[in-house]
């Protein structure tokens, strides 16, 4: 819903008053992120997301979201949902955009669209163990945005580069993370 105080639909001094208080206690900024993932057929996952750690306690939605992976036909499974690498992508898509709605409601920038296509480059000699020097993961991933919004294509492009500065998704991406898998 858009008003006069709100263009876009975000409580910018919601995010500015979390951001003072936790400026004054920061061990209640470390969250822990959770999802729950089950195997179900071949190659099919349902991931399940309902909780998280933040604000120093275990916090707990209401509700869950249930998220399913697959693969296509062309790699013999089912091909049920998408693929890990193209959740990989939708997240990089929601995170940006999310954050270039919140850019542009600090600056009070109207959106009317914002519309992104993201590609992901990545060559299968690495995962099917063709060319072991092959990586597994992307080689590039492109995402172009279409803006429009009540501001000059150069207080857009400002609204995109923030939003890459401050996405969580973008640095994960972009930026090794320790990841530790264990078996119990």
């Amino acid at each position: 819903m858009h008003t006069e105080e709100n263009k876009n639909g975000v409580n910018v001094q919601a995010l500015l008053d979390a951001r003072t208080a936790l400026e004054s206690a920061p061990e209640a900024a470390d969250f822990t992120w959770k999802v729950q993932a089950e195997w179900l057929n071949g190659t099919h996952t349902r991931n399940t997301i309902s909780g998280f750690h933040g604000l120093g306690q275990e916090q707990s939605r209401g509700k869950s979201f249930t998220l399913e992976t697959d693969h296509p036909e062309v790699f013999a499974a089912e091909d049920n949902a998408a693929t890990p690498v193209e959740m990989v992508l939708s997240g990089l898509a929601g995170c940006l955009t999310g954050g270039i709605a919140s850019v542009a409601e600090n600056r009070g920038i109207r959106l009317n669209s914002v519309k992104a296509e993201i590609e992901g480059d990545m060559n299968l000699y690495g995962i099917l163990g063709v060319d072991p020097s092959v990586r597994n993961g992307f080689n590039a991933i492109r995402v172009r945005y279409t803006i429009d919004a009540d501001a000059s294509k150069d207080d857009i492009e400002a609204l995109v580069a923030q939003s890459q500065k401050r996405s969580a998704v973008f640095d994960m991406i972009t930026n090794p993370s320790n990841v530790f898998v264990t078996v119990e």
